[in-house]
């Protein structure tokens, strides 16, 4: 079995290592918790105070043409682009993911509809495991429309191919399920909608800055995600829209604001859109919010998606292995895919007490979170989680587990 001493030849061996300087960590603290709000790159505290004192406190509002204001959701995506597969002014850094998907979903609906023989398709598909902000704005959608537009839930993974019939609009995925971690094959299923005569639109809150994502390479239609997860852009970032060139030109949606109009300052009472990209933006942007963003992506052009990912894959195998090898006397049960195509960048386990061995842990300073049910989940960041962090949290785990070391009737807190 792999020891604590193989751990840190791998950390002293690892080409990602140097890059776990520029978080700021705290000391005592093994965090497995980046898939649902990253770590503070060092330079984001350095910037927000530049953004506010300087930008804001001297400049006041000529920043938003001096230092860039107006162009930097614009710019932000053109940085993120390259992690998720997508092309130059094809991805905007704006709103909330919420809010984009519904963007999203509305041009897929109205795109859909424009073909004549699938103008009579009512249905919006996704999974009942499905993030359930992602499955409330389909329905939120379908019920504004008041066309029989209808939310199609299925139970699993291997019901999708056949539930994608000739009454499908929409096929609504998340790339990487946020309970289980699994990926789907976004290019099979994307191929499979279109062959069917749906629109594919992803949701790649789980995926963008974990696993490599090749969206023109899958031939999707639109995709949304956040930026506050393995991104590390801070609690709240805002999100991120990608729609592709082959269908800027009808990108068209209900959240017609005033940044997505062609002459945004010459305040016309009529709505026109602009070209491009900005047809996904909305209202006035978020600026220090979306400052904080650039310091996550600044770390991420010092590697590649390639070696993140195989870093992603060391690390949730060897958790797997070590968690498997010494806790597997206990009811533990690994609900995340062992094959790595199938794998995003966590590992979930259930247990029957699920909560409250996870309060335990993060009381002994390994931080995870708990999802219904029974499920604790465990992010890796490769940018910043160690080999011997895995070795270390596994071993806190087991003293928990021996020594039953957790209180059941732990009282939940707002956030698990």
């Amino acid at each position: 079995m792999t020891t604590r001493n193989d751990c840190l030849t791998r950390d002293a061996q690892d080409p990602l290592a140097s890059l776990r300087s520029q978080f700021d960590l705290p000391s005592g603290v093994i965090y497995l918790d980046g898939n649902s709000l990253g770590a503070r790159p060092k330079a984001a505290l350095a910037r927000a105070q530049d953004v506010i004192s300087r930008e804001w406190g001297k400049d006041l509002i000529t920043s938003w043409n001096t230092a860039g204001w107006f162009d930097l959701p614009k710019r932000l995506g053109n940085r993120l682009a390259p992690l998720i597969g997508a092309g130059g002014d094809e991805v905007v850094v704006t709103d909330t993911t919420s809010l984009n998907l519904f963007k999203a979903l509305a041009a897929a609906v109205h795109l859909q509809a424009q073909t004549p023989k699938s103008a009579a398709r009512r249905v919006i598909l996704t999974e009942r495991s499905n993030f359930p902000t992602d499955i409330y704005m389909a329905q939120g959608l379908s019920n504004w429309l008041e066309r029989g537009y209808t939310v199609k839930l299925v139970d699993s993974v291997e019901e999708i191919p056949a539930a994608i019939d000739a009454d499908t609009a929409v096929l609504m995925l998340t790339h990487v399920n946020y309970r289980t971690g699994y990926q789907h094959d976004m290019a099979a299923l994307t191929a499979l909608a279109h062959a069917r005569g749906a629109v594919a639109v992803w949701d790649l809150a789980h995926s963008a800055g974990a696993v490599p994502v090749d969206l023109n390479g899958a031939n999707a239609d639109f995709a949304v995600g956040c930026t506050y997860k393995y991104l590390n852009g801070g609690p709240g970032a805002p999100a991120f829209i990608w729609v592709p060139k082959k269908h800027q030109a009808t990108f068209t949606h209900p959240l017609s604001g005033w940044w997505g109009h062609a002459a945004p300052f010459a305040m016309a009472p009529g709505f026109a859109p602009t070209d491009g990209i900005g047809r996904a933006l909305c209202g006035t942007q978020p600026i220090v919010s979306l400052a904080m963003v650039e310091c996550g992506l600044d770390v991420f052009g010092q590697t590649s998606m390639a070696a993140i990912r195989a870093k992603s894959l060391a690390l949730t195998d060897l958790f797997i292995e070590l968690v498997e090898a010494r806790c597997g006397g206990h009811p533990l049960g690994l609900v995340t895919p062992r094959e790595h195509a199938q794998r995003g960048s966590q590992v979930s386990f259930t247990h029957p007490h699920g909560y409250a061995v996870m309060s335990a842990l993060i009381a002994r300073g390994v931080i995870g979170d708990y999802r219904e049910p029974e499920i604790m989940r465990f992010g890796f960041t490769p940018l910043y989680t160690s080999y011997a962090d895995v070795w270390d949290a596994v071993e806190i785990l087991k003293q928990i587990l021996d020594n039953k070391e957790y209180d059941v009737a732990a009282e939940r807190g707002a956030v698990t």
